[in-house]
């Protein structure tokens, strides 16, 4: 009886790598939106990022994440490639996945989930209902 052979691979060769392929972006957030985190962080490195509140800087429709203003710093050292420039280490925002940002109501306080309505005139505009009144409030103008 003899054992089963190993495959091995040489070194010349590499594992093929599958990237997911991501859905393309549904979402109701614009840049600008003020958002809150829902979930992320670590509290051991003091990074904790749930319950923080700021702005969307830009979005990135193909990953499915966002840059919210002053949330998940991040440090890149930096080094001066022409005398002119200075080098150092920046701190600048990380991405955060659009699942863990929740649109943010300056009124009430807390996030809330976003709606689309069409008016009378035909106008489709962004808004939430109001959890104590059960209104719907528009966002747009």
């Amino acid at each position: 009886m003899s054992l089963p052979r190993r495959k091995v691979r040489t070194p010349g060769k590499r594992k093929r790598v599958f990237h997911k392929i991501h859905e393309p972006l549904v979402t109701s957030l614009r840049k600008g939106d003020t958002v809150m985190v829902l979930v992320g962080g670590n509290k051991k490195k003091q990074k904790l990022m749930k319950g923080q509140v700021g702005k969307i800087l830009r979005l990135y429709p193909k990953t499915q994440r966002v840059v919210v203003e002053g949330i998940n710093m991040i440090k890149r050292h930096k080094r001066a490639v022409n005398p002119n420039e200075s080098s150092g280490i920046i701190s600048k925002e990380g991405t955060v996945h659009i699942s863990n940002v929740m649109y943010y109501s300056e009124s009430l306080k807390k996030p809330v989930r976003m709606k689309y309505k069409t008016l009378q005139d035909g106008r489709k505009v962004r808004g939430f209902l109001n959890p104590s009144t059960k209104k719907f409030e528009q966002i747009d103008a």
